[in-house]
């Protein structure tokens, strides 16, 4: 019996230490040159001059309609998003449902920490509502709100992982439908691009992130107004709007998009300073002066071809079933799989010697 013990246990060990060298990293989405963790534009002498900017996690300039990454700083570095998770979260439920439809809000959702629109418990609101309060106002309660009535909470960030990866926003891991800080949540100012660039292709999208009023039902037949939180959607020529951000742990965090002669920038920006605005605006403002101007760094990549378990997700209909978190975004390597399963033969050798020797009975831990 010692025999195949040796050998089994061999081979785990050989698993272990050849695989690893042997595995090759996938480059960087959008092209070898954004896998920097540093600052990437174009060295022709022609490309104008980038703005004087604070520190900065990182940041991004994109033309939306060609997709050509005109700079960049550490573009794929992950952070924790904070509100701008929920432009994905937008991306996600609008094909989904009805926004003439209504909801009734719960006490969870009016108890939700931060930002909230003040949904008050069992009190109706259409979805509409619930879609410019989250984008508007930046409405947690709303983002939950919204998250019940596809299905629930679990079931709606099932959904929001599936369509991250099919926007191929593999930086991406949602926790929340609100962007509320949790463990293991990130995204990069490359993947917020994707995020927002999907979401202008949409024309309901593109109208909740222009709202700069509305009005939000509250009880006795009464409204209260509700007001933009993005500063440069009123101040700053052309801009469409979009998402920011904030929390202590994530900092700052913006995405914003703008259009001038036909063309639409967009900006991102992670662990930025509270009083980001400045600094948005400086690279709007580049981006439109280097767009055509400049070599492309990289590029903001299309959609992946629509996988049955996207198709699925976003076909089926909004029930309260909950389905098992997936969490696609942690690649789990080769060896660390092959590992695995050479330690699990190794404890089938193992029982199996101790059940020959002693008669008795022996329930194996779950593998």
């Amino acid at each position: 019996m010692r025999a195949p013990f040796l050998a089994v246990l061999a081979a785990a060990c050989a698993v272990a230490l050849t695989t690893p060298a042997a595995a090759a990293p996938r480059e960087a989405i959008g092209g070898a040159a954004l896998a920097s963790g540093g600052l990437v534009v174009s060295a022709d002498p022609g490309t104008p001059a980038l703005p004087k900017l604070p520190a900065t996690g990182s940041w991004l300039v994109a033309d939306a309609g060609t997709g050509a990454v005109l700079a960049a700083k550490a573009p794929h570095t992950r952070f924790l998003p904070a509100s701008t998770l929920k432009t994905l979260t937008a991306v996600t439920l609008l094909p989904l449902l009805d926004p003439t439809s209504t909801t009734v809000a719960s006490q969870a959702d009016a108890a939700v920490d931060g930002s909230k629109v003040g949904l008050v418990p069992g009190m109706s609101y259409t979805l509409d509502t619930l879609f410019t309060a989250m984008l508007v106002v930046s409405g947690n309660d709303a983002a939950d709100a919204l998250a019940e009535a596809a299905g629930g909470i679990p079931h709606t960030v099932d959904l929001m992982n599936a369509e991250a990866r099919h926007l191929q926003a593999f930086d991406t891991l949602a926790r929340t439908p609100s962007g509320l800080d949790a463990a293991g949540e990130t995204t990069s100012a490359y993947d917020l691009a994707l995020i927002a660039r999907a979401g202008l292709a949409m024309p309901a999208f593109r109208h909740y992130i222009g709202v700069v009023r509305s009005e939000v039902p509250a009880p006795h037949h009464k409204h209260f107004e509700i007001y933009t939180h993005n500063h440069l959607l009123t101040t700053y020529r052309g801009d469409i709007g979009v998402k920011n951000g904030y929390t202590v742990k994530a900092g700052a965090t913006y995405v914003g998009a703008a259009t001038r002669g036909g063309r639409t920038i967009i900006v991102t920006l992670m662990k930025a300073q509270p009083d980001f605005w400045p600094e948005a605006r400086a690279l709007l403002d580049w981006g439109f002066a280097a767009d055509g101007a400049v070599q492309p760094v990289g590029t903001l990549v299309d959609p992946a071809t629509q996988t049955a378990q996207h198709a699925d997700f976003h076909t089926r209909p909004a029930v309260t079933t909950t389905l098992a978190p997936t969490h696609p975004g942690i690649p789990v390597p080769a060896w660390e799989i092959g590992l695995l399963a050479a330690s699990a033969a190794v404890l089938v050798v193992v029982s199996t010697r101790r059940m020959r020797r002693r008669r008795s009975r022996l329930s194996l831990p779950p593998l």
